[in-house]
Protein backbone atom coordinates (compact mmCIF):
# COMPACT_ATOMS: atom_id res chain seq x y z
CA UNK A 1 0.00 0.00 0.00
CA UNK A 2 1.69 3.29 -0.90
CA UNK A 3 2.07 5.98 1.74
CA UNK A 4 0.36 9.36 1.61
CA UNK A 5 2.47 12.28 1.71
CA UNK A 6 2.32 14.46 5.11
CA UNK A 7 2.98 16.97 2.57
CA UNK A 8 -0.89 17.19 2.26
CA UNK A 9 -2.03 20.84 2.43
CA UNK A 10 -1.93 21.68 6.12
CA UNK A 11 -5.86 22.80 6.60
CA UNK A 12 -6.72 19.74 4.59
CA UNK A 13 -4.97 17.61 7.60
CA UNK A 14 -6.55 19.87 10.29
CA UNK A 15 -9.97 18.83 8.82
CA UNK A 16 -9.08 14.92 8.73
CA UNK A 17 -7.92 15.36 12.38
CA UNK A 18 -10.46 16.90 13.43
CA UNK A 19 -13.32 14.69 11.63
CA UNK A 20 -11.52 11.44 13.20
CA UNK A 21 -11.64 13.09 16.77
CA UNK A 22 -15.36 14.03 16.09
CA UNK A 23 -16.24 10.32 15.15
CA UNK A 24 -13.92 8.69 17.61
CA UNK A 25 -16.07 10.88 20.54
CA UNK A 26 -19.05 8.97 18.99
CA UNK A 27 -18.22 5.56 17.69
CA UNK A 28 -14.88 4.29 18.78
CA UNK A 29 -15.66 3.12 22.37
CA UNK A 30 -18.61 3.63 23.60
CA UNK A 31 -19.56 0.34 24.92
CA UNK A 32 -16.97 1.29 27.75
CA UNK A 33 -19.49 3.74 29.35
CA UNK A 34 -21.69 0.54 29.96
CA UNK A 35 -21.82 1.54 34.00
CA UNK A 36 -24.00 4.29 33.17
CA UNK A 37 -25.92 2.24 30.57
CA UNK A 38 -26.69 -0.65 32.62
CA UNK A 39 -29.37 1.70 34.90
CA UNK A 40 -30.80 2.43 32.11
CA UNK A 41 -31.02 -1.20 30.39
CA UNK A 42 -32.38 -2.40 33.86
CA UNK A 43 -35.18 0.12 34.19
CA UNK A 44 -36.18 -0.96 30.66
CA UNK A 45 -36.52 -4.26 31.28
CA UNK A 46 -33.74 -6.00 29.67
CA UNK A 47 -32.76 -9.69 30.39
CA UNK A 48 -35.44 -9.29 33.16
CA UNK A 49 -37.36 -12.66 32.20
CA UNK A 50 -34.13 -13.97 33.49
CA UNK A 51 -35.12 -13.11 37.24
CA UNK A 52 -37.53 -15.66 38.90
CA UNK A 53 -40.45 -14.10 39.71
CA UNK A 54 -40.42 -15.73 43.53
CA UNK A 55 -37.44 -15.39 43.68
CA UNK A 56 -36.08 -15.04 47.29
CA UNK A 57 -34.52 -11.74 48.76
CA UNK A 58 -31.30 -13.34 49.60
CA UNK A 59 -30.94 -13.73 45.38
CA UNK A 60 -31.05 -10.31 45.16
CA UNK A 61 -27.67 -8.30 44.18
CA UNK A 62 -27.29 -6.31 47.34
CA UNK A 63 -28.63 -2.81 48.91
CA UNK A 64 -32.29 -3.01 46.97
CA UNK A 65 -31.33 -3.54 44.02
CA UNK A 66 -33.71 -3.98 41.11
CA UNK A 67 -31.97 -6.47 39.27
CA UNK A 68 -31.73 -10.25 40.53
CA UNK A 69 -28.31 -12.25 40.40
CA UNK A 70 -29.14 -13.93 36.98
CA UNK A 71 -29.69 -10.17 35.30
CA UNK A 72 -26.81 -8.84 36.72
CA UNK A 73 -24.67 -11.97 35.03
CA UNK A 74 -26.21 -11.55 31.97
CA UNK A 75 -26.07 -7.47 31.49
CA UNK A 76 -22.19 -7.78 32.74
CA UNK A 77 -21.44 -10.56 30.13
CA UNK A 78 -22.62 -8.64 27.41
CA UNK A 79 -20.20 -5.78 28.50
CA UNK A 80 -17.64 -8.12 28.24
CA UNK A 81 -18.72 -10.29 25.49
CA UNK A 82 -18.76 -6.60 23.62
CA UNK A 83 -14.89 -5.38 25.26
CA UNK A 84 -13.74 -8.89 23.78
CA UNK A 85 -14.84 -8.54 20.31
CA UNK A 86 -13.21 -4.91 20.54
CA UNK A 87 -9.87 -5.95 21.39
CA UNK A 88 -9.79 -8.99 19.16
CA UNK A 89 -11.32 -7.17 16.47
CA UNK A 90 -8.08 -5.32 16.53
CA UNK A 91 -6.10 -8.04 14.63
CA UNK A 92 -8.78 -8.29 12.00
CA UNK A 93 -8.11 -4.27 11.61
CA UNK A 94 -4.79 -4.54 11.54
CA UNK A 95 -4.72 -7.26 8.44
CA UNK A 96 -7.60 -4.88 6.99
CA UNK A 97 -5.80 -1.51 7.49
CA UNK A 98 -2.28 -3.29 5.98
CA UNK A 99 -3.88 -4.42 3.07
CA UNK A 100 -6.68 -1.92 1.80
CA UNK A 101 -5.78 1.38 3.54
CA UNK A 102 -7.79 3.30 6.28
CA UNK A 103 -10.81 4.49 4.00
CA UNK A 104 -11.86 1.13 3.28
CA UNK A 105 -11.52 0.19 7.24
CA UNK A 106 -13.22 3.63 7.98
CA UNK A 107 -16.37 2.29 5.50
CA UNK A 108 -16.66 -1.11 7.35
CA UNK A 109 -16.78 0.31 10.56
CA UNK A 110 -19.12 2.65 9.71
CA UNK A 111 -21.39 -0.11 8.14
CA UNK A 112 -20.87 -1.90 11.25
CA UNK A 113 -22.44 0.75 13.57
CA UNK A 114 -25.39 1.22 11.45
CA UNK A 115 -26.20 -2.26 11.52
CA UNK A 116 -25.64 -2.13 15.27
CA UNK A 117 -28.16 0.53 15.07
CA UNK A 118 -30.53 -1.21 13.11
CA UNK A 119 -30.09 -4.26 15.85
CA UNK A 120 -31.34 -2.07 18.90
CA UNK A 121 -34.50 -0.12 17.16
CA UNK A 122 -35.42 -3.33 16.21
CA UNK A 123 -34.82 -5.47 20.01
CA UNK A 124 -38.49 -5.33 21.45
CA UNK A 125 -39.54 -6.86 17.82
CA UNK A 126 -37.04 -9.47 17.80
CA UNK A 127 -38.02 -10.52 21.40
CA UNK A 128 -41.56 -10.44 20.90
CA UNK A 129 -41.51 -12.58 17.67
CA UNK A 130 -43.45 -15.28 17.31
CA UNK A 131 -40.67 -16.88 14.36
CA UNK A 132 -38.68 -19.53 16.23
CA UNK A 133 -35.38 -18.31 14.26
CA UNK A 134 -36.01 -14.56 15.35
CA UNK A 135 -36.60 -15.29 18.87
CA UNK A 136 -33.84 -17.09 19.44
CA UNK A 137 -31.20 -14.07 18.39
CA UNK A 138 -30.30 -11.67 21.69
CA UNK A 139 -30.94 -8.13 19.73
CA UNK A 140 -29.22 -6.74 22.71
CA UNK A 141 -26.23 -8.89 23.00
CA UNK A 142 -25.71 -8.83 19.62
CA UNK A 143 -26.09 -5.32 18.98
CA UNK A 144 -24.17 -4.26 21.71
CA UNK A 145 -21.09 -6.93 20.37
CA UNK A 146 -21.88 -5.66 16.81
CA UNK A 147 -21.06 -1.76 17.96
CA UNK A 148 -17.86 -2.91 19.99
CA UNK A 149 -16.84 -4.67 16.30
CA UNK A 150 -17.21 -1.14 14.68
CA UNK A 151 -15.43 0.97 16.83
CA UNK A 152 -11.84 0.02 16.33
CA UNK A 153 -12.40 -0.21 12.50
CA UNK A 154 -12.91 3.76 13.16
CA UNK A 155 -10.67 3.94 15.93
CA UNK A 156 -7.42 1.93 14.49
CA UNK A 157 -7.71 3.56 11.26
CA UNK A 158 -7.18 6.84 12.71
CA UNK A 159 -3.74 6.11 14.10
CA UNK A 160 -2.26 7.10 10.51
CA UNK A 161 -2.88 10.15 10.77
CA UNK A 162 -0.47 11.34 13.37
CA UNK A 163 2.26 10.82 11.19
CA UNK A 164 1.00 13.51 9.23
CA UNK A 165 2.24 15.56 11.88
CA UNK A 166 5.82 14.38 12.67
CA UNK A 167 7.14 16.72 15.12
CA UNK A 168 3.55 16.41 17.45
CA UNK A 169 2.86 12.49 16.62
CA UNK A 170 2.51 12.02 20.77
CA UNK A 171 0.06 15.17 20.91
CA UNK A 172 -2.37 13.61 17.75
CA UNK A 173 -2.08 10.09 19.21
CA UNK A 174 -3.04 11.44 22.50
CA UNK A 175 -5.94 13.60 20.97
CA UNK A 176 -7.08 10.09 19.45
CA UNK A 177 -7.00 8.13 21.94
CA UNK A 178 -8.79 10.83 24.83
CA UNK A 179 -11.46 11.07 22.15
CA UNK A 180 -11.44 6.90 22.50
CA UNK A 181 -11.84 7.21 26.14
CA UNK A 182 -13.98 9.87 25.94
CA UNK A 183 -16.22 8.13 23.69
CA UNK A 184 -17.86 6.50 26.94
CA UNK A 185 -19.62 10.01 27.44
CA UNK A 186 -22.30 8.76 24.90
CA UNK A 187 -24.18 6.23 27.27
CA UNK A 188 -23.59 8.71 30.26
CA UNK A 189 -25.51 11.36 28.20
CA UNK A 190 -27.99 9.35 27.24
CA UNK A 191 -28.85 8.41 30.49
CA UNK A 192 -28.92 11.75 32.05
CA UNK A 193 -31.10 13.01 29.40
CA UNK A 194 -33.73 9.58 30.22
CA UNK A 195 -33.67 10.47 33.63
CA UNK A 196 -34.85 13.59 33.03
CA UNK A 197 -37.40 12.99 31.15
CA UNK A 198 -38.24 10.59 33.89
CA UNK A 199 -38.19 12.63 36.70
CA UNK A 200 -39.92 15.43 35.25
CA UNK A 201 -42.60 13.56 34.66
CA UNK A 202 -43.40 14.61 31.00
CA UNK A 203 -44.73 11.09 30.30
CA UNK A 204 -42.45 10.95 27.17
CA UNK A 205 -39.69 8.20 27.63
CA UNK A 206 -36.17 7.90 25.13
CA UNK A 207 -36.10 4.43 24.72
CA UNK A 208 -32.99 2.38 23.44
CA UNK A 209 -35.15 1.98 20.15
CA UNK A 210 -35.34 6.10 20.03
CA UNK A 211 -31.90 6.80 21.11
CA UNK A 212 -30.01 4.49 18.33
CA UNK A 213 -32.50 6.09 15.47
CA UNK A 214 -30.38 9.21 16.39
CA UNK A 215 -27.34 7.15 16.34
CA UNK A 216 -27.81 7.09 12.65
CA UNK A 217 -26.29 10.02 12.14
CA UNK A 218 -22.81 8.88 13.65
CA UNK A 219 -22.44 5.93 10.53
CA UNK A 220 -23.59 8.60 7.86
CA UNK A 221 -21.17 10.91 9.22
CA UNK A 222 -18.22 8.67 9.31
CA UNK A 223 -19.16 7.51 5.78
CA UNK A 224 -18.94 10.86 3.73
CA UNK A 225 -16.05 11.57 5.71
CA UNK A 226 -14.69 8.82 4.28
CA UNK A 227 -15.32 9.46 0.95
CA UNK A 228 -14.99 12.64 0.58
CA UNK A 229 -12.32 14.06 3.37
CA UNK A 230 -10.28 11.27 4.80
CA UNK A 231 -6.77 9.80 2.59
CA UNK A 232 -7.01 6.47 0.68
CA UNK A 233 -3.33 5.81 1.79
CA UNK A 234 -2.11 5.55 4.77
CA UNK A 235 0.45 8.59 6.44
CA UNK A 236 3.35 7.23 6.93
CA UNK A 237 6.89 8.91 8.36
CA UNK A 238 9.55 9.00 5.53
CA UNK A 239 12.57 7.03 6.09
CA UNK A 240 15.66 7.82 6.12
CA UNK A 241 17.06 4.19 5.02
CA UNK A 242 18.66 3.73 1.68
CA UNK A 243 17.93 0.66 -0.48
CA UNK A 244 20.10 -2.19 -1.35
CA UNK A 245 20.82 -0.79 -4.44
CA UNK A 246 21.13 2.83 -3.15
CA UNK A 247 23.75 1.70 -0.93
CA UNK A 248 25.65 -0.50 -3.22
CA UNK A 249 26.07 2.32 -5.79
CA UNK A 250 26.99 4.71 -3.18
CA UNK A 251 29.57 2.54 -1.91
CA UNK A 252 30.77 2.39 -5.66
CA UNK A 253 30.89 6.03 -6.23
CA UNK A 254 32.45 7.01 -2.96
CA UNK A 255 36.49 7.64 -2.85
CA UNK A 256 36.30 10.76 -0.54
CA UNK A 257 34.16 10.31 2.76
CA UNK A 258 35.01 14.09 3.71
CA UNK A 259 33.49 15.93 0.34
CA UNK A 260 30.49 13.17 0.81
CA UNK A 261 29.38 14.27 4.33
CA UNK A 262 27.35 16.68 4.28
CA UNK A 263 25.40 17.97 6.92
CA UNK A 264 22.37 17.10 5.50
CA UNK A 265 20.84 14.74 8.07
CA UNK A 266 18.23 12.63 5.49
CA UNK A 267 21.70 11.00 4.22
CA UNK A 268 23.39 10.40 7.78
CA UNK A 269 22.27 6.73 7.45
CA UNK A 270 23.80 5.89 3.85
CA UNK A 271 27.04 7.98 4.39
CA UNK A 272 27.65 6.49 7.65
CA UNK A 273 27.50 2.76 5.72
CA UNK A 274 30.64 4.45 3.45
CA UNK A 275 32.16 5.30 6.56
CA UNK A 276 32.37 1.49 7.39
CA UNK A 277 33.96 0.03 4.45
CA UNK A 278 36.02 3.14 2.59
CA UNK A 279 37.68 5.15 4.97
CA UNK A 280 40.42 2.88 6.40
CA UNK A 281 43.44 2.83 4.36
CA UNK A 282 44.42 -0.35 2.61
CA UNK A 283 41.08 -2.22 2.71
CA UNK A 284 38.93 -1.05 -0.45
CA UNK A 285 37.98 -4.33 -1.20
CA UNK A 286 35.65 -4.24 2.22
CA UNK A 287 33.32 -2.33 0.41
CA UNK A 288 31.95 -5.42 -2.02
CA UNK A 289 30.88 -6.91 1.27
CA UNK A 290 27.63 -8.60 1.42
CA UNK A 291 24.44 -6.69 1.12
CA UNK A 292 22.53 -7.52 4.17
CA UNK A 293 25.93 -7.08 6.15
CA UNK A 294 25.48 -3.27 4.19
CA UNK A 295 21.79 -2.78 5.14
CA UNK A 296 21.84 -3.74 8.70
CA UNK A 297 25.02 -1.09 9.32
CA UNK A 298 22.70 1.46 7.36
CA UNK A 299 19.52 0.28 9.68
CA UNK A 300 21.62 1.07 12.90
CA UNK A 301 23.25 4.20 11.36
CA UNK A 302 19.46 5.40 11.28
CA UNK A 303 18.02 4.22 14.64
CA UNK A 304 21.32 5.39 16.39
CA UNK A 305 20.55 8.87 14.38
CA UNK A 306 17.18 8.85 15.34
CA UNK A 307 17.70 8.17 19.17
CA UNK A 308 20.28 11.08 19.21
CA UNK A 309 17.83 13.39 17.81
CA UNK A 310 14.68 12.14 19.64
CA UNK A 311 14.60 12.15 23.33
CA UNK A 312 11.27 9.70 22.84
CA UNK A 313 13.44 7.50 20.78
CA UNK A 314 16.02 6.58 23.38
CA UNK A 315 16.34 3.13 24.67
CA UNK A 316 14.99 0.64 23.19
CA UNK A 317 14.19 2.41 19.88
CA UNK A 318 13.86 0.60 16.97
CA UNK A 319 15.46 -2.94 18.57
CA UNK A 320 13.55 -4.63 16.87
CA UNK A 321 12.50 -2.18 13.29
CA UNK A 322 13.57 -4.60 9.95
CA UNK A 323 12.64 -7.72 12.14
CA UNK A 324 9.89 -10.51 10.11
CA UNK A 325 6.87 -10.89 11.79
CA UNK A 326 7.73 -14.36 12.75
CA UNK A 327 10.69 -12.84 14.86
CA UNK A 328 8.82 -10.20 16.55
CA UNK A 329 5.95 -12.44 17.36
CA UNK A 330 8.03 -14.77 18.61
CA UNK A 331 10.40 -12.39 20.65
CA UNK A 332 10.08 -11.70 24.58
CA UNK A 333 9.10 -8.25 24.07
CA UNK A 334 6.11 -9.50 22.39
CA UNK A 335 5.32 -12.33 24.86
CA UNK A 336 5.66 -9.80 28.18
CA UNK A 337 3.73 -6.63 26.86
CA UNK A 338 1.00 -9.25 25.90
CA UNK A 339 0.77 -10.60 29.08
CA UNK A 340 1.09 -7.57 31.07
CA UNK A 341 -1.79 -5.47 28.58
CA UNK A 342 -3.89 -8.61 29.06
CA UNK A 343 -3.57 -8.19 33.39
CA UNK A 344 -4.25 -4.14 32.73
CA UNK A 345 -7.21 -4.98 30.19
CA UNK A 346 -9.15 -7.26 32.49
CA UNK A 347 -8.67 -5.38 35.53
CA UNK A 348 -9.92 -1.89 33.62
CA UNK A 349 -13.23 -3.96 32.13
CA UNK A 350 -13.35 -6.05 35.45
CA UNK A 351 -13.87 -2.87 37.36
CA UNK A 352 -16.06 -1.14 34.40
CA UNK A 353 -18.35 -4.11 34.13
CA UNK A 354 -19.07 -4.58 38.17
CA UNK A 355 -18.35 -0.90 39.42
CA UNK A 356 -22.08 -0.60 40.92
CA UNK A 357 -22.14 -3.72 42.60
CA UNK A 358 -18.79 -3.61 44.05
CA UNK A 359 -19.48 0.02 45.24
CA UNK A 360 -23.33 -1.37 46.59
CA UNK A 361 -21.23 -4.47 48.59
CA UNK A 362 -18.43 -1.73 50.02
CA UNK A 363 -20.78 1.46 51.22
CA UNK A 364 -24.29 2.35 51.30
CA UNK A 365 -26.65 2.73 49.01
CA UNK A 366 -26.50 6.44 48.84
CA UNK A 367 -22.97 6.97 48.90
CA UNK A 368 -22.64 4.02 46.22
CA UNK A 369 -25.04 5.75 44.43
CA UNK A 370 -22.91 8.60 44.08
CA UNK A 371 -19.63 7.20 43.59
CA UNK A 372 -21.45 5.25 40.51
CA UNK A 373 -22.58 8.76 39.15
CA UNK A 374 -19.26 10.17 40.37
CA UNK A 375 -17.33 7.52 38.49
CA UNK A 376 -19.34 7.78 35.22
CA UNK A 377 -19.01 11.36 34.39
CA UNK A 378 -15.10 11.20 35.68
CA UNK A 379 -14.42 8.70 32.68
CA UNK A 380 -14.84 10.92 29.89
CA UNK A 381 -13.51 13.79 31.51
CA UNK A 382 -10.32 12.03 32.27
CA UNK A 383 -9.49 11.25 28.47
CA UNK A 384 -9.88 14.73 27.77
CA UNK A 385 -7.52 15.71 30.74
CA UNK A 386 -4.91 13.53 30.21
CA UNK A 387 -4.52 14.57 26.57
CA UNK A 388 -1.85 16.87 27.07
CA UNK A 389 0.50 15.17 29.85
CA UNK A 390 0.18 11.98 27.09
CA UNK A 391 1.64 13.83 24.62
CA UNK A 392 4.18 15.42 26.71
CA UNK A 393 5.35 12.12 28.65
CA UNK A 394 5.57 10.42 25.05
CA UNK A 395 7.31 12.58 23.12
CA UNK A 396 9.95 13.52 26.09
CA UNK A 397 10.64 9.98 27.31
CA UNK A 398 11.89 6.93 26.08
CA UNK A 399 10.11 3.13 26.65
CA UNK A 400 11.79 2.57 30.19
CA UNK A 401 10.48 5.57 32.41
CA UNK A 402 7.26 5.61 30.36
CA UNK A 403 6.62 1.70 31.55
CA UNK A 404 7.90 2.64 34.92
CA UNK A 405 5.21 5.29 35.35
CA UNK A 406 2.89 2.93 33.80
CA UNK A 407 3.50 0.06 36.34
CA UNK A 408 3.33 2.49 39.50
CA UNK A 409 0.77 4.13 38.74
CA UNK A 410 -1.54 0.40 37.86
CA UNK A 411 0.05 -0.77 41.32
CA UNK A 412 -1.55 2.72 42.85
CA UNK A 413 -4.63 2.45 41.55
CA UNK A 414 -5.10 -1.02 42.32
CA UNK A 415 -4.23 -0.12 46.11
CA UNK A 416 -6.86 2.36 46.53
CA UNK A 417 -9.19 0.34 45.47
CA UNK A 418 -8.75 -2.16 48.26
CA UNK A 419 -8.83 0.51 51.02
CA UNK A 420 -12.67 1.26 51.76
CA UNK A 421 -12.24 2.45 54.82
CA UNK A 422 -13.10 5.75 53.68
CA UNK A 423 -14.70 7.29 50.36
CA UNK A 424 -11.54 9.06 49.59
CA UNK A 425 -9.75 6.17 48.99
CA UNK A 426 -11.94 4.89 46.00
CA UNK A 427 -12.71 8.42 44.39
CA UNK A 428 -8.51 8.56 44.64
CA UNK A 429 -8.35 5.25 42.83
CA UNK A 430 -11.15 6.27 39.66
CA UNK A 431 -9.43 10.18 39.57
CA UNK A 432 -6.34 7.87 38.77
CA UNK A 433 -7.93 5.25 36.59
CA UNK A 434 -9.98 7.13 34.47
CA UNK A 435 -6.73 9.20 33.45
CA UNK A 436 -4.29 5.47 33.43
CA UNK A 437 -6.78 4.49 31.14
CA UNK A 438 -6.11 6.37 27.80
CA UNK A 439 -2.74 6.95 28.83
CA UNK A 440 -1.80 3.39 29.29
CA UNK A 441 -3.95 2.32 25.74
CA UNK A 442 -1.76 4.84 23.79
CA UNK A 443 1.22 3.48 25.21
CA UNK A 444 0.72 0.59 24.34
CA UNK A 445 0.46 2.06 20.55
CA UNK A 446 3.35 3.82 21.04
CA UNK A 447 5.64 0.75 22.02
CA UNK A 448 4.72 -1.38 19.28
CA UNK A 449 5.57 1.79 16.92
CA UNK A 450 9.01 2.15 19.39
CA UNK A 451 10.00 -1.38 19.54
CA UNK A 452 8.33 -3.21 16.74
CA UNK A 453 8.32 -0.51 14.05
CA UNK A 454 5.40 0.83 11.69
CA UNK A 455 6.06 -1.80 9.02
CA UNK A 456 4.12 -3.96 10.75
CA UNK A 457 2.65 -1.88 13.19
CA UNK A 458 -1.20 -3.49 12.31
CA UNK A 459 -0.42 -6.96 12.63
CA UNK A 460 1.81 -6.71 15.93
CA UNK A 461 -0.65 -4.08 17.72
CA UNK A 462 -3.30 -6.14 16.58
CA UNK A 463 -2.24 -9.50 17.65
CA UNK A 464 -1.31 -7.92 21.21
CA UNK A 465 -4.73 -6.56 21.43
CA UNK A 466 -6.66 -9.79 20.19
CA UNK A 467 -4.85 -11.83 22.81
CA UNK A 468 -5.64 -9.64 25.49
CA UNK A 469 -9.19 -9.55 24.71
CA UNK A 470 -9.61 -13.21 24.62
CA UNK A 471 -7.95 -13.59 27.71
CA UNK A 472 -10.99 -11.28 28.96
CA UNK A 473 -13.30 -14.00 28.51
CA UNK A 474 -12.05 -15.15 32.28
CA UNK A 475 -14.19 -11.82 33.69
CA UNK A 476 -17.10 -13.67 33.79
CA UNK A 477 -15.87 -16.36 35.67
CA UNK A 478 -14.27 -14.12 37.79
CA UNK A 479 -17.72 -12.16 38.32
CA UNK A 480 -19.49 -15.16 38.64
CA UNK A 481 -16.66 -16.41 41.21
CA UNK A 482 -17.37 -12.74 43.44
CA UNK A 483 -21.28 -13.38 43.40
CA UNK A 484 -21.20 -17.12 44.20
CA UNK A 485 -17.90 -17.78 46.24
CA UNK A 486 -17.44 -14.67 47.91
CA UNK A 487 -20.26 -13.61 49.14
CA UNK A 488 -20.12 -10.16 46.34
CA UNK A 489 -16.82 -8.98 48.29
CA UNK A 490 -14.98 -8.29 45.48
CA UNK A 491 -11.53 -7.82 47.64
CA UNK A 492 -10.22 -11.19 47.02
CA UNK A 493 -10.18 -11.03 42.87
CA UNK A 494 -8.88 -7.82 43.06
CA UNK A 495 -6.15 -8.58 45.14
CA UNK A 496 -5.50 -11.01 43.26
CA UNK A 497 -5.20 -8.57 40.07
CA UNK A 498 -2.99 -6.48 41.70
CA UNK A 499 -0.74 -8.39 42.35
CA UNK A 500 -0.15 -10.04 38.58
CA UNK A 501 -0.14 -6.54 37.95
CA UNK A 502 3.12 -6.29 39.97
CA UNK A 503 5.16 -9.34 39.49
CA UNK A 504 4.16 -8.66 35.43
CA UNK A 505 4.71 -4.60 35.75
CA UNK A 506 8.50 -5.69 37.23
CA UNK A 507 9.24 -8.51 35.03
CA UNK A 508 9.03 -5.95 32.06
CA UNK A 509 10.77 -3.23 33.60
CA UNK A 510 13.84 -5.59 34.16
CA UNK A 511 13.68 -6.58 30.70
CA UNK A 512 13.49 -3.12 29.17
CA UNK A 513 16.54 -2.31 31.72
CA UNK A 514 18.75 -5.46 30.39
CA UNK A 515 17.90 -4.51 26.72
CA UNK A 516 19.08 -0.97 27.23
CA UNK A 517 22.29 -2.26 28.70
CA UNK A 518 22.52 -4.51 25.77
CA UNK A 519 21.73 -1.47 23.07
CA UNK A 520 24.53 0.52 24.70
CA UNK A 521 27.05 -2.47 24.74
CA UNK A 522 26.60 -2.97 21.13
CA UNK A 523 26.66 0.81 20.08
CA UNK A 524 30.56 0.89 22.20
CA UNK A 525 31.34 -2.24 19.93
CA UNK A 526 30.00 -1.18 16.75
CA UNK A 527 32.10 2.41 17.37
CA UNK A 528 35.00 0.14 17.98
CA UNK A 529 34.98 -1.80 15.13
CA UNK A 530 34.19 1.21 12.71
CA UNK A 531 36.66 3.44 15.00
CA UNK A 532 39.01 5.53 11.86
CA UNK A 533 42.51 3.99 11.29
CA UNK A 534 45.00 6.95 10.34
CA UNK A 535 48.76 6.11 9.64
CA UNK A 536 51.08 7.47 12.18
CA UNK A 537 53.36 10.38 11.00
CA UNK A 538 57.02 9.42 10.38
Amino acid sequence: MPAARSSSPLNRRYLQVGCSIVWCLLAAGPIFGFAALKPVLIEQGVYYEKCNVDVSLSSLVTHGSSSCTEQDLALNFMFTLAAVVTNVTALLVGAVLDRYGPRVSGIIGSALLAMASALFINGKSFTASENAFISLVDPYLCGYTVLALGGPFCFISSFHLANAFPQNLGLVLALLTGAFDSSSALFLGYRLVYTHFIEADTHLEISLSDFFKFYLIVPLFIFGCQLFVMPHESYKLESVKKTAGETTSLLVSLSDVEEQAKPDPSRRASIAVSMVSSSRPGRYERRFSTISQLNDNAHQAEIDYEAETSPRRGGVYGILHGSSIKEQLSSLWFVIMTLFTTIQMLRINYFVATLKTQEDFLFEEETALKLNHFFDLALPLGGLISIPFIGLILDNLATGPVMLIITVVSVVIGVFGLLNQSVVYPILGMLLLVVYRPFYYTVVSDFVAKVFGHENFGTVYGTIICISGCMNLVQPLLDRLTHEKFGMNPTPVNVGLVSLTGILGTWLLLFIKQQENGVKRRHLELEAENALEFDIPS
